[in-house]
């Protein structure tokens, strides 16, 4: 496998979201070699480009929009894009004061890639009126000594290259597959964006909703490897992380013959539930 050339950017993040204005409501982007994994681009790092189109394809409308942010995405994956060039069509279906909707189609050589929905609105920002427990909660706010770096010259870094954009670090309690046993299909882990990545509170947010795609598939834990295909992956942005790091939970409940569901919760620092996000995808074949 290929390697991904060395990061030079110290804000890789923003660069990602950094969109060329080609009127008409389309948009170019580049992504760069690190948001992918294996070959492939990352299907978090996909969501965050086309809520950026949609972002920006409102933020001309004026009015309340400047305060609006992606709150939801919902992707469906036509194709496999690779890194590189990639061209954005948004359609903008409302703009409301409280609530705007754009569709978001990203294609690659003429070829449509992610079909998506955004919704644009003001994330909360109070404390919430009701929260269920949850047992993300009980992980450690910042990564603990034996938490796992995760570098490209780990063998997780050597397909997982968004790595390279980022501080991940894994819970190896929760991660058997990395010490050759099985465990139940759940993974856990920390990561948080470079600081100039973090500085920038659209760019935080965006990071933040591509780590609701962030985990390694939860098949691993029962011994599946491979490419597990994501076929739709919906995400909710509740909130602006805080500064700091990011709690990630990723679970799955059933593992049928063909399909398998995986969810993520997202905390920040503070405790406050950023993102929640629900995947439909396949069991690798490998």
């Amino acid at each position: 496998m290929s390697t991904p050339p060395s990061l030079t950017s110290t804000r890789p993040f923003a660069d990602l979201a950094e969109l060329t204005d080609l009127g008409d409501g389309s948009f170019a982007a580049t992504i760069d070699p690190i948001w992918t994994i294996g070959p492939k681009v990352h299907g978090g790092t996909l969501m965050a480009v086309c809520a950026a189109a949609a972002r920006d394809a409102i933020l001309g409308s004026g009015g309340d929009a400047g305060a609006m942010a992606p709150v939801s995405v919902s992707a469906s994956y036509v194709s496999a894009p690779d890194p590189g060039e990639v061209r954005l069509v948004t359609t903008v279906r409302k703009r409301g004061r409280q609530v705007c909707l754009v569709d978001v189609d990203l294609f690659q050589g003429g070829r449509l890639a992610v079909s998506t929905a955004v919704t644009l609105g003001v994330p909360d920002i109070g404390a919430p009126r009701h929260q269920e427990p949850l047992a993300l909660a009980a992980l450690p706010a910042t990564p603990p000594a034996d938490a796992v770096l995760i570098t490209p010259d780990h063998p997780m870094g050597q397909i997982v290259h968004v790595a390279k954009g980022c501080d991940l670090r894994v819970d190896p309690t929760a991660a058997r597959f990395l010490a050759g046993e099985q465990g139940d299909p759940v993974n856990r882990m920390w990561v948080r964006p470079f600081a100039e990545d973090e500085a920038d509170p659209d760019v935080a947010l965006l990071f933040a909703l591509m780590t609701g795609d962030l985990s390694a598939p939860v098949t691993m834990n029962r011994g599946m490897f491979g490419w597990a295909p994501t076929v739709q992956l919906t995400t909710y942005v509740r909130r602006r992380p805080a500064p700091g790091w990011l709690r990630v939970m990723a679970s799955a409940t059933v593992l049928g013959d063909t399909w398998f569901e995986e969810d993520h919760v997202v905390l920040d620092e503070s405790g406050e539930v950023v993102v929640q996000s629900r995947q439909l995808a396949m069991i690798p074949k490998g």
